[in-house]
C-alpha cells in the first residue's frame, strides 16, 4: 500500500468509518462478520447500517452551497433603494421598481437598507399623493391657553389617570421631592412625561415617539406635546437617588391619607433581577430565575404592603454589599413615613443574614422568614415522636389545610435573641418547612404559618408589574435610570389602583387588564376657556366607566391653573 493509505484503512471520524466499513460489505464483498470486526462493529450493527443505507436514510456527502460566487450587488441596490426613497416611495413602490428595472428584491430587504442607513418609516398616506412631511411639535410649556380647539387623541384612554394624579397631588410631590428641571421643562412636567409613558406600559423610553407625536395628549400636562425619548432618556439619567425616596416617601403618607394602604398588617420583601442583555456593562451577577443561574443584572428591591397588596417602596441601588441591609433600609424608611416602626416582615432565608436578624431584633421589629433545612435539623425532627406534632386546620382554600406543627425556641449563629422555630409538616414537602420568627408568643404558630404562606402574594405581584409595566425591559446599563424605573413602577400602580377602586368589580383587577379594558382608547380631547372634555371612544366596557360616574365628574386639575376635566360618552 502506498503511504497515506491508513486513511482509507484505519479511518478516525464517525461517519468515514460507517462509509469504510459498508464499503468493504457491499463492494469487497467481505461478510459481515469480518467487515464488522474490522472497523469496530457488532454484527448487528453492521446489519443495521446497511438496511438503513438500502432504505436511503444514510448520508455521507454532501453538495456545496448553491448560488452565485462572485461579488454581490449589494452597493448598487443600496444606491437605488436611497434614490427611491428620495422621491418619497414605500417599500413596496421601491421594491416594484427595482423588480421592474430588473433588480428584484423584497419589501423586507429594501426596509432593511433603509433602517440600516437611518431612515425612518413613513407615515400614513392618505387617498393618494406624496407622504406627509409634518414638522414635530416641541415640548413646551403651554404660553396661552389653547381654548378653542380640538385634536383626535389616540392616547385618550389615559386622561382617565389624571383624576388619580390629582388625588395623589403628584405637582406637589415631585415639587417636593427636588427633582431637576430644565429651561424649557419644569421637573412636574418631565417627571409626568416619564410616568405617563410607564402607565402607557412602554418598555423603554425610546418607545415614546407615539405619545410625543399625539397631538392631544400633551395638554394632559400643560405641555404643547410631551418630551421625545432624548430628553426622557437625558433626564433620567440625572436623577439622584435621594429625589426617588422624598417622592416615595411622599406617595406613602398621600396613600395613607387616601386609605389605600396602612401597614398595620405587615409588609412581604423581596428581591428581582433585572437582566442586562447588551455588552459588557460594569454590573454584578446576580441569581436570575428565568435563566436559572447568575448572571451580569440590577438588583431591585420591593416592598409590598400586605393588606391591600399594594408596592409601597422600590431601591434599584443596590450592591451585593449593601443587598443585606436593605430590610434595615425599608424599616427607617417606614419609620419616616408612618413615624412608627412598621409591622410584621415576610421575607425569605436569602433576602439578608443572620447579622441583621439580630439588628431587626435589637430594635424589636416583628419578622418571619425560613430557616435552611440543616442535617442535624432534620435528624432531630424526624426523632420527635407523633405526640410532639398538633394538627391545626387552616383556613385557606385549595389542598393541605391541615398541617402538622412543632415548636421550640432556638439560637442561631450570630443571634444573640432567642428566636422561635415553627416546624410544619404534611403541606406537600418531603421534608418539613421551618419557620423562625422573633415573636415569641404573641401570635399562634398557625397564624404565623398561614400569614407567610400568603407571602407568594408579592410573588404574583410583583409578576403583574413585571408583565404590566415592562419593568424586565431594561433601559439601561446603570442603576441610576433603573432606580427611577422602578420608583415609576411603585408610582404607576398606585394610580392604577385608585383608577380600579372607582370601577365596580374591577378593585382588585390587575394592571394589564386595567389597561386593555379601559386606558388603551382613543377619542378627541375638546378645550374650552374652563375646562377640558375628553370623549372617549365607545369600547365594550364603557358601560363600567359610565357607571362609575365619570360622565359627572367635574375636577379641578391644579397644573391647569384650577381648569376643570369633564369627560364625554356615547350615548348607550
Amino acid at each position: 500500500m502506498r503511504a497515506g493509505a491508513e486513511y482509507f484503512v484505519d479511518p478516525s471520524l464517525p461517519a468515514q468509518r460507517r462509509y469504510e466499513a459498508l464499503r468493504a460489505y457491499f463492494v469487497e464483498e467481505a461478510s459481515a462478520a469480518e467487515a464488522a470486526e474490522r472497523f469496530g462493529y457488532s454484527t448487528s450493527t453492521l446489519h443495521q447500517l446497511a438496511a438503513e443505507l438500502r432504505a436511503g436514510r444514510s448520508e455521507f456527502f454532501r453538495s456545496s452551497k448553491p448560488g452565485p460566487k462572485g461579488p454581490r450587488k449589494a452597493g448598487r441596490i443600496r444606491d437605488k433603494v436611497i434614490a427611491l426613497r428620495a422621491q418619497d416611495r414605500s417599500v413596496v413602490e421601491i421594491a416594484a421598481a427595482l423588480h421592474a428595472a430588473g433588480s428584484p428584491v423584497s419589501a423586507q430587504t429594501v426596509w432593511a437598507i433603509l433602517h440600516a442607513e437611518g431612515f425612518e418609516r413613513l407615515g400614513r398616506r392618505g387617498s393618494g399623493g406624496p407622504a406627509p412631511r409634518l414638522e414635530p411639535i416641541k415640548a413646551r410649556r403651554l404660553r396661552a391657553w389653547p381654548a378653542g380647539t380640538d385634536w383626535a387623541c389616540d392616547h385618550a384612554g389615559l386622561y382617565l389617570l389624571v383624576p388619580a394624579m390629582v388625588d395623589l397631588g403628584l405637582d406637589a410631590l415631585v415639587g417636593a421631592a427636588h427633582y431637576p428641571a430644565t429651561k424649557v421643562l419644569s421637573s412636574f412636567h418631565s417627571l409626568a412625561s416619564l410616568l405617563l409613558l410607564k402607565c402607557s406600559r412602554r418598555g423603554r423610553a425610546a418607545n415614546a415617539f407615539p405619545l410625543g407625536a399625539d397631538p392631544g395628549l400633551g395638554i394632559a400636562l400643560g405641555l404643547s406635546a410631551l418630551p421625545k425619548a432624548t430628553h426622557l432618556t437625558s433626564y433620567s439619567y440625572r436623577v439622584r437617588r435621594a429625589s426617588n425616596v422624598s417622592l416615595l416617601e411622599g406617595l406613602a403618607r398621600r396613600c395613607q391619607a387616601l386609605g389605600l394602604y396602612s401597614g398595620e398588617a405587615g409588609f412581604n420583601l423581596d428581591f428581582h433581577a433585572i437582566r442586562h442583555h447588551g455588552a459588557e456593562v460594569p454590573l454584578e451577577k446576580h441569581y436570575v430565575p428565568t435563566r436559572s443561574q447568575p448572571t451580569r443584572s440590577v438588583l431591585t428591591f420591593f416592598a409590598q404592603d400586605h393588606a391591600s397588596t399594594e408596592m409601597v417602596y422600590a431601591n434599584a441601588d443596590l450592591t451585593k454589599a449593601e443587598q443585606a441591609g436593605e430590610v434595615l433600609a425599608f424599616a427607617e424608611y417606614w419609620q419616616r413615613v408612618a413615624g412608627t416602626d412598621p409591622g410584621l416582615l415576610c421575607f425569605d432565608s436569602q433576602l439578608t443574614t443572620h447579622a441583621m436578624l439580630e439588628e431587626l431584633c435589637a430594635r424589636s421589629i416583628t419578622f418571619s422568614t425560613l430557616r435552611q433545612r440543616g442535617k442535624k435539623v432534620l435528624e432531630t425532627l424526624n426523632a420527635l415522636p407523633s405526640s410532639a406534632w398538633t394538627t391545626h386546620t387552616i383556613k385557606r382554600s385549595g389542598r393541605y389545610r391541615r398541617p402538622q406543627i412543632h415548636e421550640q425556641v432556638v439560637h442561631l449563629k450570630g443571634v444573640e435573641h432567642p428566636l422561635r422555630q415553627i416546624a410544619v409538616r404534611n403541606i406537600g414537602h418531603e421534608e418539613p418547612t421551618l419557620l423562625i420568627t422573633n415573636d415569641l408568643a404573641a401570635t399562634p404558630g398557625k397564624d404565623l404559618f398561614a400569614r407567610y404562606a400568603e407571602r407568594m402574594i408579592i410573588e404574583n405581584e410583583l409578576d403583574a408589574d413585571i408583565s404590566g409595566f415592562h419593568l424586565n425591559a431594561l433601559s439601561s446599563g446603570l442603576p441610576l435610570n433603573v432606580d427611577l424605573d422602578t420608583t415609576l413602577t411603585v408610582l404607576a400602580g398606585n394610580c392604577y389602583r385608585l383608577l380600579a377602586r372607582k370601577l365596580p368589580r374591577y378593585e382588585l383587577a390587575t394592571p394589564d387588564r386595567i389597561w386593555r379594558h379601559f386606558l388603551d382608547n382613543t377619542g378627541t380631547v375638546t378645550v374650552a376657556d374652563d375646562h377640558v372634555r375628553v370623549d372617549l371612544a365607545l369600547r365594550t366596557y364603557t358601560p363600567v366607566l359610565i357607571d362609575a360616574g365619570f360622565p359627572e365628574l367635574d375636577i379641578a386639575v391644579p397644573w391647569w391653573q384650577g381648569r376643570r376635566l369633564r369627560f364625554g360618552f356615547p350615548p348607550r
